[in-house]
């Protein structure tokens, strides 16, 4: 065989998932489609560090264009609350670079520009068809993106809720001073519907803007060059320059549903698992579930499951609360996230900074203690599988 566990696709999860499979002992085969890792650069480039506490990384500076303070969510009338936590505003191309090259120390093969167009099983493993022909492994880790077509083509379903993906589009934008801020803003309400609109300084006279809208299509473009117009407005800016867009899509509330089989992971994106930090841990829980399938030489979905035991309990509770929220949101007039976040004002987020899921899980019942109207969405999402 090429290797006993393949990986498809280079992202942040898929790279963890290659990288702790290797570092157990096992080879391990990456390939992705694109011909230079990193290029496009992908739009997620900024986190939290509690998010990446979880994973159990330590940030390392030469992959960071700005270290920022925190962020502000801001109300429809502009009021605005503080979470002050240490956060990072990526330079992308660098920190996939930083990973992959930490990938390969650990003795993946990676390939690149492999297009990988059907996976098919058979009495000796998997075989996959691919642009570079045909390939065999005894297990395959999926990490293709939210748009995955091999899970669909495997007959998985990822995401309980896939009409539920918030749709984005990020510029950077240039404009005098604009990237001296260090605070990210959240912006909240009808003008970006689901979810919110962006606004991410990252140094001298370059921010990023964006829009993350559920519901609404994929093309969000109406709604990035609203908020462009509202964000001059708000800032008193007059000359704003836009450089190319990117887009993409965040399954924040989506929910991961299917996420194995026999002898097949899904991870990151594909998963429906938002977030890089978040999906980086996922990915290392995956591959560490792998390796130990290949150690006992039975990939079947039984052993396979251990990987979303482990994950249900680190993040289950969490995505639901955030589905909550969000939900929550969706449905709420802009008078109405007026009145929830004058609430929010005297409120201490110190406890955001921690890496605890317990702490993720406080903040999502203290919004659910201001507005009651979740309560039976959250009792029914509990009992959900």
């Amino acid at each position: 065989m090429d290797a006993d566990i393949i990986v498809i696709g280079a992202s942040p999860a898929g790279l963890m998932a290659a990288r702790n499979a290797s570092r157990k002992g096992v080879k391990v085969l990456l390939l992705d489609k694109k011909e230079i890792i990193g290029h496009p650069t992908h739009p997620a480039n900024t986190f939290f560090k509690g998010m990446f506490d979880r994973a159990g990384e330590a940030v390392d500076q030469s992959y960071v264009l700005k270290n920022m303070n925190g962020a502000y969510l801001v109300a429809p009338s502009g009021g605005r609350v503080a979470i002050e936590a240490p956060a990072y505003f990526l330079d992308r191309l660098k920190f996939d670079e930083f990973y992959a090259k930490q990938t390969q120390d650990s003795g993946v093969e990676m390939r690149m520009g492999v297009d990988v167009h059907n996976i098919l099983r058979n009495s000796n493993g998997m075989s996959l068809s691919t642009n570079d022909g045909v390939l065999t492994c005894k297990m395959v880790i999926v990490s293709d993106g939210i748009n995955s077509k091999l899970a669909g083509l495997l007959g998985l379903q990822p995401m309980k809720y896939s009409n539920d993906i918030a749709w984005a589009m990020e510029a950077f934008v240039e404009a005098d001073g604009i990237g001296e801020p260090d605070m990210f803003e959240y912006y909240v309400g009808n003008h970006c519907p689901g979810w919110k609109s962006t606004y991410s300084p990252c140094g001298k006279d370059l921010a990023t803007l964006g829009v993350y809208v559920r519901r609404n299509g994929k093309d969000v473009t109406p709604f990035f060059d609203r908020w462009v117009e509202k964000f001059k407005k708000i800032k008193g800016i007059d000359d704003l320059v836009i450089h190319e867009r990117a887009v993409g899509g965040d399954p924040i509330v989506t929910i991961p549903k299917q996420m194995h089989t026999d002898g097949v992971m899904l991870v990151g994106g594909a998963a429906g698992q938002s977030g890089i930090g978040y999906g980086m841990h996922a990915g290392q829980m995956c591959g560490d579930v792998a390796a130990d399938a290949i150690a006992k030489d039975d990939v079947s979905a039984k052993v396979l499951s251990e990987y979303r035991s482990k994950w249900n309990t680190e993040y289950r509770a969490e995505y639901i609360l955030g589905r909550i929220g969000l939900e929550t949101l969706r449905k709420m007039e802009d008078r109405e996230i007026d009145r929830l976040m004058k609430t929010f004002e005297d409120e201490d987020f110190s406890f955001l900074s921690g890496n605890s899921t317990h702490k993720c899980m406080q903040l999502g019942l203290f919004m659910l203690k201001k507005d009651p109207r979740s309560f039976l969405s959250y009792k029914a999402l509990l009992r959900s599988k």
